[in-house]
């Protein structure tokens, strides 16, 4: 079968969806729609993060089990996908004691065979936050540099897995694309820190450590396997691996996995290293998005009262007006910002005087001159094409707002509206058809909206309410 199968990285469930969850859903919602209407068969996956040291400690804090901790989190990130309007067809959580552990000892076992896992005592500095051991050189004034606080010693046995082995081989698969990482810079990262060296590195805990939660690692109940390996093989039991291997292998590998950049390390690497061993084929592509800032290019948080919550912000400024933002103005080798005035900036700009201005426009001359829309062929401008296969999303939105402008730019040249009979149907009828062209490229990007303008121009065009209302500077908006 033609498929596209795309995983979402999986969320650690101790915090609610932030406005970067939110662009990782609907970058893969993009791809997603502009394979689907390829006649692929697609699946998005993601899932809950839950044996985590951080979620037994955050559900310590509010009294209550860490199960009824752990159900209540993944609920929230499940309805997340649901109301920012993008399908899941599977969300996989880490907790599922039928469809995900097997998996997970399988992928152990695997590994274990082909020699890569051994026993020994260790001392680290463990960052509860990254849920990893930190080495010295990566800490800033002794301080993780993303949670800013110091990591706690960490003194005990458990079982690690030969990374260093795979230190050649990753970097030969990365230069020669065929575990493809975009963007380039990304990229580089990966490829800086395999070349400095890489060490093995700890996947297991000692069961009091956990305080009892985890996956068992297998024939030896002292110890779960660590948080990380156990979350990454959730992109392989999601679709059958350890419970139906005929499923599994119609899917895998992922054709793109999507991810942020703060765990570049642990998909481009850890993982990659850990299915060479078990002997699966690796992730075709991987997608590695910057991060969103606050206005002024600030970095969210809590502590700032600058974090966007993306359910909130879907409701206030309306879905698809985020999810443009979001997708054109997100650069995907950068962090970018969101901030109030730019959105307004963007949305009347783009939306309200841009696209929605044109097909009122139009509509409304057609509907004048009792015109009929075309019934031509539709299809993808070649640079739509090689803006989303490259994930260059804001690219693809440009290049369409383009078409947007040489549209508006034959109106004030041809001036339809003074125009009359076969003449004005021409002139509207070319029209039309550049502006169904447009809908069916904006399918990927803004569904709804495209939905609407191909109806709209369908049969006999008629006006309608204005797509995008334009807003002003003291609106709630």
């Amino acid at each position: 079968m033609n498929k596209f199968y795309i995983t979402i990285a999986i969320p650690y469930v101790n915090g609610k969806p932030h406005i970067g969850h939110a662009l990782e859903y609907f970058q893969a919602d993009t791809v997603r729609r502009f394979y689907d209407l390829q006649n692929f068969e697609t699946k998005i996956l993601s899932g809950a993060d839950e044996n985590a040291l951080k979620n037994v400690q955050a559900a310590e804090k509010e009294g209550i089990p860490t199960q009824e901790f752990l159900d209540r989190g993944a609920q929230i990130f499940k309805d997340a996908f649901k109301t920012l309007g993008v399908h899941l067809d599977v969300f996989q959580r880490g907790s599922d004691q039928e469809k995900h552990w097997p998996g997970v000892q399988k992928l152990w076992e695997l590994c274990d065979t082909n020699g890569d896992i051994y026993k020994k005592s260790y001392t680290g500095l463990y960052c509860v936050g990254c849920e990893e051991f930190k080495p010295t050189k990566d800490l800033e004034n002794g301080l993780c540099p993303i949670h800013l606080k110091a990591p706690e010693k960490v003194d005990e046995e458990n079982y690690f897995f030969k990374l260093s082995n795979y230190q050649d081989k990753l970097v030969q698969l990365i230069e020669s694309n065929e575990l493809l990482i975009t963007p380039a810079n990304k990229r580089q990262e990966a490829l800086s820190f395999i070349k400095s060296g890489l060490e093995d590195f700890s996947i297991s805990r000692s069961l009091e450590r956990a305080k009892g939660v985890g996956v068992p690692v297998p024939n030896d109940p002292s110890q779960v396997i660590y948080v990380w390996y156990d979350a990454l093989a959730i992109y392989l039991t999601g679709i059958g691996f350890g419970q139906d291997e005929k499923e599994f292998e119609s899917w895998w590998p992922a054709d793109l996995q999507i991810i942020g950049k703060d765990i570049n390390r642990f998909h481009t690497i850890y993982f990659p290293a850990m299915l060479l061993s078990a002997k699966l084929p690796l992730a075709k592509k991987i997608l590695i998005h910057s991060f969103i800032l606050g206005e002024g290019g600030i970095k969210m948080s809590k502590s700032l009262g600058n974090v966007i919550d993306p359910i909130e912000a879907a409701e206030e400024l309306g879905l698809e007006n985020l999810r443009y933002f979001l997708l054109s103005q997100i650069p995907l080798d950068s962090d970018g910002e969101f901030s109030m005035p730019r959105y307004r900036e963007v949305y009347n700009s783009h939306l309200a005087n841009g696209l929605g201005n044109l097909i009122a426009r139009v509509a409304a001359l057609a509907q004048k001159n009792q015109l009929s829309a075309p019934k031509t062929e539709l299809s993808f401008y070649p640079e739509v094409i090689t803006a989303i296969e490259s994930f260059k999303f804001n690219e693809g939105a440009q290049f369409i707002w383009t078409k947007i402008a040489e549209a508006d730019k034959k109106i004030n040249k041809e001036k339809p509206w003074g125009l009359e009979g076969e003449k004005a149907k021409e002139v509207l009828s070319d029209l039309s058809q550049k502006i169904r062209q447009i809908a069916f490229n904006l399918q990927p990007f803004l569904p709804e909206t495209a939905e609407k303008i191909l109806t709209q121009y369908s049969g006999e065009i008629k006006t309608s309410p204005p797509l995008f209302p334009r807003i002003q500077s003291n609106d709630s908006k």
